[in-house]
Order: structure tokens, then C-alpha cells, then sequence
């Protein structure tokens, strides 16, 4: 073969255990025991408890892993298994923002690329890497089910739709110097880890802060409004199962 496939994640596999460092407290011991309660299978929060670990920590620390583990009654290699299949869960600290772009399909198409490499030069880091003042990092993100705001990119999980690198520029140079920004299509940002801990199941009380929708979203909402087309009562029947169009 003439070439080989290059992954875009290189250190997903691994967590960073020369970091020992942990925030960690007997609060946060006792928020994850409440998520674990949250279910019939306590295994089953393992997710939400991750990105709980990452609130505190800014990352899947070794301690975290080691709470989880004990908390399910799981190894740590099987906590780990899981912090590390997902590109949600960082191995390194993330920035106070962390700001993604997506390259995926569409958003390739639209320039999502070279919005990466705008967004790299402008902060002065690579992908996967975080400024020197712990203020924004950066990552390449798959496709974030928003192809038709393309090229889109993510900043604490919320969204920037329709960007080029002129917006690019504006939204890094807002982070960097820590101003207020506000999603299109969501609540002003806080910080990656307070967004982090919504993830695991502790609400901020901003869910409805913001538009949900944007209009490329509602376009064929209109539409149907415009020609009084409506979807069918959920118990109606298809033409094809009544008794008339069975003769």
C-alpha cells in the first residue's frame, strides 16, 4: 500500500499519569456516589461521573479514575477503557474555554479546515495542545450534527454557526481576552468545566438562555406553516391498514 491512515487522535489511548494532581474532595466524592445512585445499575454512570471528575479537575485525572473504579466496584483499567474511547474526555488539562472545529464532511467543504489552521496560527498551539495561560485549548472535532449551519465550530460544548475567518479571529481574540461571548444558538459561555458539570447531570439553570434553534433549523417548520401541512395524529392509522383501502 502507498500510504497508511493517520489518526487524527495519536494519544487517545493513553492517560496522563506523571500528573498526580487532583482538586478532588470529599464533595465531589459524595456527587459522585450521588450520580451512581441516579440509576438501577451503578455502572451506568460512569459517563456523567467522567465528566464530573473533568469539572473539577479539568481532565480525567488518575485520582478521578480511582474514585470512579471504587465507587462502581469496577477496576481502574475498566474506567479507563472508557475515558479514553471518548474524545469528550480529555487526557491533559483543557483551557478555561475549549474551543473546537469541525473538519467532518460539510464542514470540510465550507473551509472547516482552514478555519483549523487560522485557529491554530491565531492562538499560536497545535490541536490537542493549550495556550500557555491555560486560557483556550484547541481540538479537531467530528461532525457535530449541525451541517446545515457548515462550517461550525464549539466553544464549552456550545455552538458558532456559519463562521469564516474573520468571525474566527473575533471569537478567539474575545476568549484570549477573557470577554463575555454568547453563543448564536445558546447561553453566554462560562468556563469549560462549568459546562462540564451540566454534562454530568448538575443543571446550571441556563438551559433556556438563548435561542434553541436557528432558522436554517425551523426552514422546513415554516414551510409547513405556509401550506397548512401538520403531521398526523399520533394514533391515526395508515391509509393502507383501514378496512377501505383493504378492499
Amino acid at each position: 500500500m502507498s500510504g497508511h491512515f493517520t489518526s487524527h487522535f495519536p494519544e487517545s489511548g493513553s492517560v496522563d499519569q506523571s500528573d498526580q494532581s487532583t482538586s478532588i474532595d470529599e464533595t465531589t466524592v459524595a456527587e459522585l456516589r450521588e450520580l451512581a445512585g441516579r440509576y438501577p445499575q451503578p455502572r451506568s454512570a460512569l459517563l456523567p461521573m467522567l465528566h464530573l471528575v473533568q469539572s473539577v479537575d479539568g481532565r480525567v485525572s488518575p485520582r478521578g479514575i480511582e474514585v470512579c473504579a471504587d465507587i462502581l466496584g469496577i477496576t481502574t483499567a475498566q474506567v479507563s477503557g472508557v475515558a479514553t474511547f471518548y474524545t469528550m474526555y480529555k487526557r491533559r488539562p483543557a483551557g478555561k474555554h475549549h474551543v473546537g472545529v469541525c473538519t467532518t464532511a460539510l464542514c470540510a467543504v465550507m473551509g472547516g479546515d482552514a478555519l483549523l489552521e487560522r485557529a491554530k496560527k491565531r492562538l499560536g498551539i497545535d490541536e490537542n495542545q493549550t495556550t500557555p495561560d491555560g486560557q483556550v485549548s484547541l481540538e479537531r472535532l467530528e461532525c457535530n450534527a449541525a451541517c446545515d449551519f457548515a462550517p461550525v465550530m464549539m466553544v464549552n460544548w456550545e455552538f458558532f454557526d456559519n463562521m469564516d475567518p474573520a468571525k474566527t479571529d473575533e471569537l478567539l481574540d474575545s476568549l484570549m481576552a477573557d470577554e463575555e461571548v454568547v453563543s448564536p444558538r445558546g447561553a453566554a459561555l462560562t468556563s469549560w468545566k462549568e459546562a462540564e458539570r451540566v454534562l454530568a447531570g448538575f443543571p446550571d439553570g441556563r438551559a433556556d438562555e438563548g435561542p434553541s434553534a436557528g432558522d436554517a433549523s425551523l426552514l422546513g417548520l415554516g414551510i409547513a406553516a405556509d401550506n397548512n401541512w401538520s403531521a398526523p395524529e399520533a394514533d391515526a392509522k395508515p391509509a393502507a391498514e383501514t378496512p377501505e383501502a383493504a378492499k
